[in-house]
């Protein structure tokens, strides 16, 4: 597995861990069953928070861009 840094260098801690959450909930909760909600929700939310501070700092162009996170769903439209 490629582990990727964050766009933003401050934020690539955030991301670990983040990701270090999820894959656990995923692999010992959410496949065996268990679908109680995300608990890395949070940590997601912080990641989010400095990634975006991040994009705005290094103004990256960002227009028509849609972020998706927890308890979001894509739809076509």
């Amino acid at each position: 597995m490629v582990k990727m840094n964050s766009v933003g260098e401050g934020c690539t801690e955030l991301k670990r861990e983040y990701d270090q959450c999820f894959n656990r909930w995923f692999a010992e909760k959410f496949l065996k069953g268990d679908r109680d909600g995300d608990p890395c929700t949070e940590m997601f939310k912080q990641y989010q928070t400095c990634v975006q501070k991040a994009i705005k700092e290094k103004d990256i162009p960002v227009d028509g861009v849609e972020f998706m996170g927890p308890n979001k769903v894509k739809t076509d439209g």
